[in-house]
């Protein structure tokens, strides 16, 4: 039961902060970074609790690598502009289309690897959404550096 609500929690949070970026919001270094870092220490900590073989690990590193490809995909197609003197990102419809392609991909290959296999507890969804978010944060970020704009000021 807990892990069902660790996943409820985690898609609230991802549907909360696509919202947010679909609206357009001030761009925040520890916001973009914060999330993922912390959905990927989770997903990793899980890991350790499992006794993985090596091709279970080769599964996740795949794994992982597709949902970084994913989030930098996601990345191009976001909006950076400035507002009030710092930099803002919008989702676009494309980011939407292709965070609903990435999902489709990543239960395919979810699928694919416990049909091979891999223990079904060895793909946790906070690891496979914190790599995602990862890769579109440091995809977003190198684009943001471009700009020479300031990141917004956290929140209080």
């Amino acid at each position: 039961m807990r892990e069902w609500l660790i996943a409820a929690v985690v898609l609230a949070a991802v549907v909360v902060l696509v919202i947010r970026r679909l609206r357009g919001e001030p761009l925040v270094a520890r916001e973009l970074f914060g999330a993922p870092v912390i959905l990927v220490a989770i997903g990793a900590y899980s890991l350790t609790k499992l006794e993985l073989t090596v091709a279970d690990a080769l599964w996740v590193a795949l794994g992982s690598a597709i949902g970084l490809g994913f989030g930098a995909a996601r990345a191009v197609t976001t909006r950076l502009f400035e507002r009030d003197g710092v930099l803002w990102l919008r989702y676009t419809l494309w980011t939407f289309a292709v965070w609903v392609v990435a999902a489709g991909v990543n239960f395919g290959f979810g699928a694919l690897a416990v049909g091979a296999g891999m223990p079904e507890q060895a793909r946790p969804m906070t690891l496979s959404i914190g790599v995602s978010l990862l890769g579109e944060a440091l995809a977003v970020a190198s684009r943001a550096k471009v700009t020479g704009l300031p990141y917004a000021r956290p929140r209080r």
